[in-house]
């Protein structure tokens, strides 16, 4: 099935997309509206700001049981990672073995299936990581 075109030309919907602070130039991710470092003085002041979807493994954890309705692979690792812009993201890690995860492995962001909802069949995409080639 095609991803209908509207969709797909949506600039965040593929794309990390935050915001960097003029005024500081303070990057932020989920996109803000307010720079939390530099308050009042931010307003007006915010740009979307494409991350570039690098950066390392601060920490994680193996996850063994998971709820049955998120069809995951087990055991599998969730962590948080800390992009080259230096803003930090939680999420799952993909293609590599729970024992062959370590703290500081360079990764990459990835867009995938998260889920699919209803009998619409309505599929919901997100980011994961996955160790950098």
């Amino acid at each position: 099935m095609a991803i209908p075109r509207f969709w797909r030309e949506i600039p965040s919907r593929y794309n990390l997309i935050g915001t960097k602070c003029g005024s500081c130039g303070k990057v932020d991710f989920p996109p803000r509206e307010i720079c939390p470092d530099c308050g009042r003085k931010s307003l007006g002041k915010m740009h979307s700001f494409r991350l570039s979807g690098k950066g390392s493994l601060v920490t994680f954890a193996v996850v063994h049981d998971a709820p049955a309705q998120l069809e995951m692979q087990k055991p599998y690792v969730v962590g948080i990672f800390e992009m080259d812009e230096g803003v930090r993201l939680t999420s799952q890690l993909i293609s590599v073995e729970p024992g062959d995860v370590k703290i500081g492995m360079r990764v990459q962001a990835v867009f995938r299936k998260l889920g699919q909802q209803g009998e619409a069949g309505v599929i919901h995409y997100g980011y994961k990581f996955r160790p950098s080639l």
